[in-house]
């Protein structure tokens, strides 16, 4: 039998052979080429601190910002999108007010993303206080609450504590959407462990809507990887497991509270021109900066620190030793742009 060796490519027909020639590069994704470009900085000084490591006839409200994949992940199910205010880059707070007037007119029905902690980008959380007048809203309005839970235990140290603001909506007899993501908390990125949780109103509507889920399952995966999912459930229902990993999560969050307030301190003791109480105000992993593109630009070629194009810092990626260095860099650029 004669076998036929493929013919070999040159470097004139290799595209033109190829099903796929007329497939044009996608963009990068902001995020990803900034890791990119660190990788490549030869210099020992860089400082990475960008990445921390359904269809219906209605809008999906998300806050402005969000995380960069939201909008991704809902539009490819074929949802329509619009904001609503959540971030006032004047105060680096939370536009509470704002926030409660995009809500008051959204249409019954529509679907409104919640972090439930530790915002991204932004590091802004409301307050237990807000969240109860944001439920209140929610209800009259008659909206669907999704909440997102990736940082559940990193914010305060506190599962129960990170978990208020769903449990809030949960408790009201109301009806939610809550994805849990156990990436950071467990360090599973490699396993993707999550979960989707709805609550229902009754055990006959949470019937007839698990019977829908299961239509979405089995085209997609049928069955999930059970690797991941089998190491979470035993840290969950060991005792001394469970002990140590949320002890290990306090330190945690502990660490990162502690490298803010560093981080705060080390710019007003050099006098760096401006308010800089945020850095402490915001929580979680991610502090809005307030830098300018401009700002983070020459902190990019000049002292090879790289953070998102929007002043997104991941205070995870932020050690005590580098701070100074993090805090010289801010402070000279802040004083050179005055």
């Amino acid at each position: 039998m004669e076998y036929l060796k493929p013919r070999e490519a040159t470097r004139n027909d290799a595209d033109g052979d190829s099903l796929f020639h007329n497939v044009p590069r996608a963009p990068d994704i902001p995020v990803y080429a900034t890791t990119v470009a660190y990788n490549k900085d030869p210099s020992p000084n860089k400082l990475h601190l960008g990445i921390g490591v359904y269809r219906t006839e209605h809008v999906v409200y998300l806050p402005e910002p969000t995380y960069g994949n939201h909008p991704n992940l809902l539009s490819a199910a074929g949802l329509s999108l619009k904001t609503y205010r959540y971030y006032d880059p004047k105060t680096h707070g939370l536009d509470f007010q704002g926030l409660l007037e995009d809500l008051g007119t959204a249409s019954t029905g529509a679907i409104v993303l919640f972090q439930a902690s530790g915002h991204n980008p932004t590091g802004v959380d409301p307050t237990r206080q807000q969240w109860e007048q944001i439920r209140q809203l929610v209800r009259l309005r008659g909206l669907l609450p999704f909440f997102d839970c990736a940082y559940q235990g990193l914010v305060s140290g506190s599962l129960d504590a990170d978990a208020q603001s769903i449990r809030m909506f949960v408790c009201d007899s109301g009806e939610c959407l809550v994805a849990q993501s156990y990436s950071k908390t467990m360090g599973l990125y490699g396993e993707r462990i999550g979960s989707l949780s709805i609550v229902c109103k009754t055990a006959d509507v949470a019937r007839r809507v698990e019977s829908h889920l299961k239509l979405v399952i089995r085209p997609f995966y049928s069955n999930p990887p059970i690797h991941g999912a089998a190491i979470v459930t035993a840290i969950l229902k060991d005792r001394d497991l469970y002990n140590e990993w949320t002890t290990e999560l306090k330190a945690m969050s502990d660490r990162l509270a502690k490298v803010r307030q560093q981080l705060y301190s080390a710019l007003c003791s050099r006098g760096t021109p401006g308010d800089w109480s945020h850095i402490i105000r915001q929580v979680g992993m991610y502090t809005f900066t307030g830098l300018t593109e401009e700002q983070i630009d020459f902190l990019t070629k000049e002292y090879h620190i790289y953070m998102s194009s929007d002043g997104r810092i991941n205070i995870g990626g932020l050690s005590s030793k580098a701070v100074p260095y993090l805090a010289d860099a801010i402070h000279n650029v802040v004083t050179r742009t005055i």
